[in-house]
């Protein structure tokens, strides 16, 4: 392919994503569902024509969602806001995201080891990608939920990504070790982590509040992502949690340094810290719209469609799911003392981040780690099936309260409130 044909290919994809995008706010039909069809129809296309050499785009697929699954946590961080009347908000949430998560580990673990026969090491880094809640799909779906539903959704979500991601380490990291995955040691270990994590967090994120006020030069948002970037991938080489540096950093950051201890916010402008925070939500949400419309361009382009003539992955892809939602029904029923379904029962698409743990475990070098069970056709499947599961809910949900009189706020930090948010409201 030569240079005139990318350079016409690659702005055409990108003007594409856009209308999903438009198309998406207004049908609520997730807009990477049909990214990754269209990656699928262009495969279909280029092996037609010849071409069957995916080796670089296979390349990139690990790098883009990396940086994609950065950049998400950092959007989702920068709209979270920390007051006092949302700390049971946001402990609900927690909570809501720890038991569903350990739940559906332990029911698809045994699902996997008693009915599929998988061996229980590989049974459990399977299930952890499968149990993790999508943010950035389910939090643009839940504009349609009032006020509270929707602000609980952001902060479940969000620590779904960030606890799921942390267990998915921690197991890998005993099972590697041939380890017990409870017992004292590791886990005073892994807290004495993410305590000092935290504390580096607050270090970093007043040393880059410090240089975002100190640059003068127009081009200074960039260098902050790229450091953030860096301290993760330097944090990840010695198996530390370190996207909850970059989870802390959008808090505080998105707070406008209000939480940072007051010996820090002395020798920090806050409210030149505010306004340099629309800038760089900006920024942060532009560049994750390019990389997940490339990340899952890719990701359907390196999937051909006789990987789905079997229909054995759609039994498994419809077990997985029923326990999903399943396990998702029941604490919803238990928790909140009513077995009727609710809307936030089918808020829980799966995307990104199972795509890229999937390929961290296809890339390990230990072959009893891995099983040609649950494969990338089980995973499609699930993530396809799951998003149209809280699509057929959220337009249930409308259905009843479209004649009712309700102003629905997005949960965002007062701090960006402005225009360009304003037109997100009206949409």
């Amino acid at each position: 392919m030569n240079t005139g044909s990318i350079l016409m290919l690659l702005p055409l994809l990108i003007i594409f994503s856009y209308l999903f995008d438009l198309l998406a706010k207004k049908t609520k039909f997730p807009s990477v569902i049909l990214l990754m069809i269209t990656g699928i129809i262009a495969r279909t296309v280029a092996n037609q024509y010849g071409f069957d050499n995916t080796f670089l785009l296979n390349s990139l697929i690990p790098v883009l969602g990396t940086i994609g699954l950065i950049l998400i946590v950092m959007e989702g961080a920068l709209e979270l806001e920390i007051k006092k009347e949302k700390l049971g908000l946001i402990f609900s949430g927690f909570f809501a995201a720890f038991v569903i998560l350990i739940l559906n580990i332990i029911l698809l673990k045994s699902f996997f080891v008693y009915a599929l026969e998988i061996p229980n090491n590989p049974a459990i880094l399977y299930a952890i990608p499968l149990s993790i809640i999508s943010s950035a799909v389910v939090i643009p779906s839940a504009s349609g939920l009032v006020n509270k539903d929707r602000e609980f959704i952001v902060y479940e979500s969000t620590f779904s990504d960030i606890l799921g991601i942390v267990f998915f380490n921690y197991c890998l990291q005993q099972i590697e070790s041939n380890e017990l995955l409870i017992s004292p040691e590791p886990l005073i270990q892994l807290s004495l982590q993410i305590l000092g994590i935290v504390f580096l967090s607050l270090i970093i994120t007043y040393l880059l509040a410090k240089l975002i006020q100190g640059i003068d030069h127009h081009i200074k948002f960039f260098l902050i992502l790229a450091i953030l970037i860096l301290v993760y991938a330097i944090g990840k080489s010695f198996h530390f949690p370190s996207l909850l540096t970059i989870f802390i950093f959008g808090i505080f950051l998105g707070n406008g340094g209000n939480l940072l201890p007051r010996f820090m916010t002395k020798s920090i402008n806050i409210e030149e810290t505010k306004k340099s925070l629309h800038e760089f939500h900006v920024l942060t949400s532009e560049s994750t719209f390019l990389v997940r419309t490339f990340f899952f361009l890719f990701f359907g382009f390196s999937i051909t469609i006789d990987s789905f003539i079997s229909p054995i992955p759609y039994f498994y892809a419809i077990a997985i799911l029923v326990i999903m939602f399943g396990a998702r029904h029941l604490y919803f029923s238990i928790s909140k003392l009513n077995f009727k379904t609710s809307p936030l029962v089918f808020m829980s698409p799966r995307g990104l981040i199972s795509i890229l743990l999937f390929l961290q475990l296809e890339a390990l070098n230990d072959v009893n780690l891995k099983t040609n069970i649950i494969d990338e056709r089980v995973l499609l499947l699930v993530i396809l099936l799951s998003m149209l599961i809280m699509l057929l809910g959220t337009l249930k949900k409308r259905d009843k309260i479209k004649d009712i009189p309700l102003e629905i706020e997005i949960p965002i930090n007062e701090d960006l409130n402005t225009d360009y948010y304003n037109d997100e409201k009206n949409d």
